[in-house]
């Protein structure tokens, strides 16, 4: 059902990216999944490369929020077998690659919270933090780290 609403959106469920280094992409623990942060990466390329404020505009940067959740999905889907077992998104932390002087963080990390509740409607309310840093890994504009309850 939840990935019958993800294809509903516009949207499809990418097949789990894999490490770039030496971590795990989802670690359940009692009824609780944490993801390892997630990159935008679509087949395996960057959708955008560089900074917020400078290389990449704030509707390129929700785009890339949006990739970065269905890749938290897709490995949280890898680790329970099915998206229908999430019961609740928990948190998400948005890190934004953040030229000097930009601010809009928030609005950036809306594509990924928006897109979390048009998923999973109430379900998909959730605590975020939203926080600019000066390099990302492979020089990606956003990445998103997501917990969630499973049922």
């Amino acid at each position: 059902m939840i990935e019958e609403k993800i294809i509903n959106l516009g949207f499809t469920l990418p097949e789990a990216p894999k490490p770039l280094a030496s971590y795990i992409p989802a670690l359940a623990v009692n009824n609780l999944v944490f993801t390892a942060g997630q990159l935008p990466l679509k087949n395996g390329v960057l959708l955008f490369k560089g900074k917020l404020g400078k290389d990449v505009t704030d509707d390129e940067g929700k785009q890339a929020a949006q990739q970065c959740i269905l890749n938290c999905l897709s490995v949280v889907k890898n680790e329970i077998g099915s998206l229908d077992n999430i019961d609740k998104i928990i948190k998400l932390t948005v890190f934004v690659n953040s030229a000097e002087g930009f601010i809009n963080h928030p609005q950036v990390a809306n594509g990924a919270s928006d897109l979390i509740r048009s998923i999973f409607g109430e379900n998909g309310k959730h605590v975020r933090s939203a926080v600019g840093v000066a390099e990302l890994p492979l020089d990606a504009p956003v990445e998103i780290e997501m917990v969630c309850k499973t049922i």
